[in-house]
């Protein structure tokens, strides 16, 4: 069955979605703490703007999904390139700034019409795009194949260049071949630095503008499995995806050390990869690392109220 079989339509935001849950989801409350995405899609990143609506990309063949998360309905408004999307952020020009993965690359996307605005080609081989954030005037990308993030700056209103650089991270971040390594990736709450968690070490690291790391003081604690970041004042959400766990801290302003608040688990989580927060909630893809994905495999995204 196609993704887009059986399904209804709907006019959200001045756009036609279309439905990716059951029949039965026409009755449901609005804000739904669950909703499906397409059968065999593989998701991995999610974003929100100030809009309630996600963006979920796909590491199957790169597609975008969009979901309105009033009623949990959605669709497939971008195709990908047959490459994986990964992480994902949008910005305030409702631009999706997409991780390629594998592919070496990133590409902005119009979150409206799912057009590619721009493309980049990072790198050739051993490569693995993993991560984005977006700054007042630049996005940044992970690499967890190299010691470096990629940056693309922007010109005047935000406007996209033609390409990129890449900044090497050096000080306390040591590379380990082979593995993942640099993973998700957030501001400080100062907003004057990066934060970039190591998958391989559980280590969260806080980068300046030259790409020297420090490793940041949380009181003893590793992020094993760390993966997709969220900064939302002083609260850090670090999830940590096959322990079906999300970690919360409380930073110092500028990102240097950090007090463990609580650890969020719920029996809907299955290998939870990335976060993004709307409102009273946070919402996560359940990757299913796991479970062996076939074309019928079926996926979805699950809120769980922010602590």
């Amino acid at each position: 069955m196609s993704r887009r079989t059986g399904v209804l339509a709907a006019v959200v935001l001045g756009v036609s979605l279309v439905v990716a849950v059951p029949a039965a989801a026409e009755s449901a409350q609005p804000f739904p703490d669950g909703f499906a995405l397409p059968n065999g899609f593989l998701p991995e990143g999610i974003a929100i703007g100030h809009a309630p609506v996600a963006y979920f990309g796909s590491r199957a063949d790169g597609d975008l999904f969009r979901v309105d998360l009033r009623t949990g309905r959605g669709e497939v408004f971008s195709q990908g390139p047959g490459t994986a999307s990964v992480g994902l952020k949008v910005d305030r020009w409702e631009r999706l700034f997409v991780a390629g993965g594998a592919g070496g690359d990133a590409r902005v996307v119009d979150a409206k019409t799912g057009e590619i605005l721009r493309s980049y080609e990072f790198a050739a081989s051993d490569t693995f795009v993993n991560d984005v954030v977006i700054t007042d005037d630049a996005a940044y990308f992970t690499d967890s194949r190299k010691a470096l993030l990629y940056k693309i700056a922007f010109g005047r209103h935000g406007s996209l260049p033609d390409t990129h650089t890449a900044i090497p991270l050096t000080g306390d971040f040591t590379l380990t071949p082979n593995v993942n390594n640099a993973n998700g990736i957030a501001r400080t709450p100062d907003r004057r630095a990066l934060l970039v968690v190591q998958s391989n070490t559980g280590l969260l690291h806080r980068v300046a503008d030259d790409g020297v790391t420090r490793v940041v003081d949380l009181g003893g604690h590793v992020l094993t499995n760390g993966d997709g970041l969220l900064v939302e004042g002083r609260t850090l959400h670090v999830v940590q995806n096959r322990l079906n766990t999300v970690a919360v801290f409380e930073l110092d302003k500028a990102g240097t050390s950090g007090k463990l608040v609580t650890k969020i688990t719920d029996a809907r989580f299955d290998v939870p990869t990335t976060v993004a927060g709307f409102a009273n909630r946070l919402y996560l893809p359940n990757a299913r690392f796991t479970t062996p994905p076939t074309p019928t495999t079926p996926y979805n995204a699950v809120a769980v109220p922010k602590p």
